[in-house]
């Protein structure tokens, strides 16, 4: 017999359970190891509920489709949170062609910290600029770059440590260096 509040019910579960235990692996991988541990802690309390209820009826098979799709739910609702949070940092690095000196001073302006060097490209001479962001920010700064040179080169990546430097909080919630 097929119970829809069962059905319901394991869906729930596993898109909740799917969802810490993205977050957690999150944290663990960004060091927050205290707050992941809590989180694995109820990770498995939710997945033993779930599994429980599968169990109880292992023979119907709409059980596990529902444990299935309630998985696959549970990925991406997880990751769209992860997204929604945007923890840590990205350096962002930008080429640019070294006639554009004032590009550094551009982005200073607007909040950005930036470091920038003269480099040797293919085709001459080139500026390099390495830009520590906030993860939540990275869209504004991408969206200022296309602006402000829309031929830069960009490619960015996440730190996984960084120290030193001096942090100032600007009025609109981006901290400079």
């Amino acid at each position: 017999m097929i119970s829809l509040s069962v059905i319901v019910a394991i869906i729930s579960i596993n898109v909740v359970y799917v969802s810490i235990f993205t977050l957690r692996l999150i944290l663990m991988i960004k060091g927050k190891k205290g707050l992941a541990s809590v989180l694995a802690m109820l990770e498995v309390f939710v997945y033993l509920m779930g599994l429980t209820l599968v169990l109880q009826n292992v023979n119907n098979p709409y059980n596990m489709a529902a444990y299935c799709l309630g998985f696959g739910m549970g990925v991406y609702l997880g990751s769209w949170i992860e997204e929604y949070l945007a923890l840590g940092y990205l350096v962002v690095q930008v080429i640019v062609d070294y006639l554009q000196l004032q590009l550094a001073d551009d982005l200073r302006k607007r909040g950005y910290g930036v470091t920038s060097w003269p480099a040797d490209g293919k085709d001459g001479k080139r500026l390099v600029l390495q830009v520590l962001v906030k993860r939540k920010n990275e869209k504004r700064l991408m969206e200022t770059l296309k602006t402000l040179s829309p031929q830069a080169f960009v490619i960015s990546h996440e730190p996984k440590n960084f120290k030193g430097g001096f942090w100032i909080k600007l009025t609109d919630g981006m901290r400079r260096g």
